[in-house]
C-alpha cells in the first residue's frame, strides 16, 4: 500500500501538469490571446498548428481519463487488480505504467 501512495503522489502531480497543459492548448485552441492573423497564408499556418494542437489536446485529455480512473481505482480498492483475469499488476509494471489496467499476460 504505500507503493500505491507513491504512485497516487505520481498520478496526482501528473494530473496537474496535463490539466494546466490542457487549458492551455484549449485557450490558444479558441484564439483567447492570438486571434487568427489577416494574411491568408499566415492563416495557413495557423491552422496547420491548430491540428498539431488539437492532436496533442485529445492526447491529453485521453491521459487524463486514464489518471482519473487508475486515482478512482485507488479509491475503489481495486487498483493494482487485472481488469481482465482478476490477477495483481506487477508492481514494476504498476511503476512503468501506473494507469495500467491489464497485467502483462492480458495486455499482450
Amino acid at each position: 500500500m504505500a507503493q500505491h501512495a507513491e504512485l497516487k503522489q505520481q498520478l496526482l502531480s501528473r494530473l496537474g501538469v496535463l490539466e494546466r497543459r490542457v487549458d492551455r492548448i484549449t485557450g490558444n485552441l479558441r484564439r483567447e490571446s492570438e486571434p487568427l492573423e489577416g494574411d491568408f497564408e499566415e492563416q495557413a499556418v495557423q491552422r496547420e498548428n491548430d491540428e498539431v494542437l488539437g492532436a496533442l489536446d485529445d492526447a491529453g485529455r485521453r491521459e487524463l481519463s486514464a489518471i482519473r480512473a487508475a486515482l478512482a481505482r485507488m479509491e475503489a480498492g481495486t487498483y493494482g487488480t487485472c481488469a481482465a483475469c482478476g490477477e495483481a499488476i506487477a508492481p514494476d509494471r504498476l511503476r512503468a505504467l501506473p494507469t495500467a489496467l491489464r497485467c502483462v499476460d492480458c495486455a499482450a
